[in-house]
């Protein structure tokens, strides 16, 4: 009775005082970008709305939509909505593996009708969602003990061998580093950590024979694109050329070369970077990365003034999530990293990367708006 009386202690604001308090800057950054998006779809289809950027931009006004009805919800609605939510999207990774769509060789998405659902994606923001939960209901002590680690864990390699299985290699990676690193954000020990990699490291090299062959041509690719630039390492380098040509002005808009000659391939999806590196120039990358640092310190900043402890943990899963996409879709189009075919945040083609951003941008603002609302650690929500 006591900690429910404490859950209902706290000031509700109206709805009136959430829209107010709605940080509409970075609204309009988010805008921002995915107008840069836009934009660029707009050019790689030679100058016309279809068929990428009308749909896009449909698909952008509803992930807004979205993004403030779940801004303007109480965060203690979403922590109590976590564990269903996971259960939810942990569900369709099921039917997905029952029934999915197939497409390029993999089984990851559920026929809609007006559009095909990717829950791998949605897995990234209910597995933060889950995870924080479980660490806000244990208190510093139990953190701390290894027994505590059994339950998420579990969390973590349950949908990794459901995505596995699809194959889709890079959500895989995407779910597991985010996972990993929230763990560490929730104060889990350090030693754990340098163990666990230590002892992957053989377990890295066991694991080459289970790779697919498309997945072992892609790390070799990787290592070494020349060796066969009409084939494997055709992207790689094609992306390099529209990175190197554009300069620091660029070729200008609807001008590149490598994408409108389409010498550049999946250039509206994996490979939008290269092609405004290309037509807007290092300028151009540079101010759309100007705009992403800035979303990611609103949401760091906001971290740190978030008084309950489910609300930090899901500003940092969700920070971590978008740094993620961002990092290795960047470093992938530059040949740092293997091509895994991850999107670049609200910019790439594709519905459900879209709406799974737009949600945990939602769930940003919710937590900013909400930052003053103080959740009991375990109680009612243990």
């Amino acid at each position: 009775m006591q900690s429910s009386a404490r859950i209902g202690s706290n000031k509700q604001k109206n709805l009136r005082e959430k829209l107010v308090d709605l940080n509409w800057f970075i609204v309009f950054v988010i805008i921002a970008v995915a107008g840069i998006g836009f934009a660029m779809l707009y050019s790689v289809a030679g100058g016309s709305i279809d068929p990428w950027a009308k749909n896009q931009f449909i698909r952008f006004l509803i992930g807004l939509g979205v993004m403030v009805v779940i801004a303007i919800i109480d965060i203690r609605v979403w922590m109590f909505l976590a564990y269903p939510l996971y259960a939810l999207s942990l569900g369709m990774l099921v039917i997905v593996d029952v029934m999915g769509e197939m497409g390029k060789g993999s089984q990851r998405w559920l026929d809609l009708g007006f559009m095909n659902l990717q829950p791998s994606e949605f897995m990234k923001i209910a597995l933060v969602m889950a995870l924080a939960r479980y660490f806000h209901c244990l208190s510093d002590d139990d953190t701390l003990k290894i027994k505590s680690l059994f339950k998420p864990i579990v969390l973590i390699i349950l949908p990794v061998i459901l995505v596995l299985r699809q194959p889709d290699l890079g959500t895989t990676l995407l779910i597991v580093m985010g996972g990993v690193a929230l763990l560490f954000a929730a104060g889990v020990r350090m030693w754990l950590f340098i163990f666990s990699f230590v002892s992957m490291i053989p377990a890295a090299f066991g694991a080459w024979q289970f790779l697919k062959p498309y997945q072992k041509q892609r790390v070799l690719t990787f290592l070494d694109p020349e060796k066969d630039p009409l084939g494997a390492g055709y992207h790689i380098i094609q992306s390099k050329i529209a990175l190197g040509s554009g300069g620091v002005y660029g070729k200008g808009f609807i001008q590149g070369t490598q994408s409108q000659l389409n010498f550049l391939p999946e250039k509206h999806t994996d490979f939008i970077f290269t092609v405004i590196a290309e037509e807007l120039g290092l300028i151009g990358g540079l101010s759309l990365l100007g705009l992403y640092f800035i979303l990611l310190s609103y949401a760091m900043i906001v971290s740190v003034s978030v008084k309950s402890q489910f609300g930090r943990l899901l500003i940092l899963g969700m920070v971590i999530t978008f740094f993620l996409y961002l990092f290795i879709n960047i470093a992938m189009v530059m040949g740092l990293v293997p091509v895994v075919g991850v999107p670049l945040p609200l910019v790439s083609y594709g519905g459900s990367a879209m709406l799974t951003l737009m949600v945990g941008f939602g769930f940003i603002l919710s937590t900013a708006v909400h930052k003053e609302t103080s959740i009991p650690r375990g109680g009612a929500f243990a």
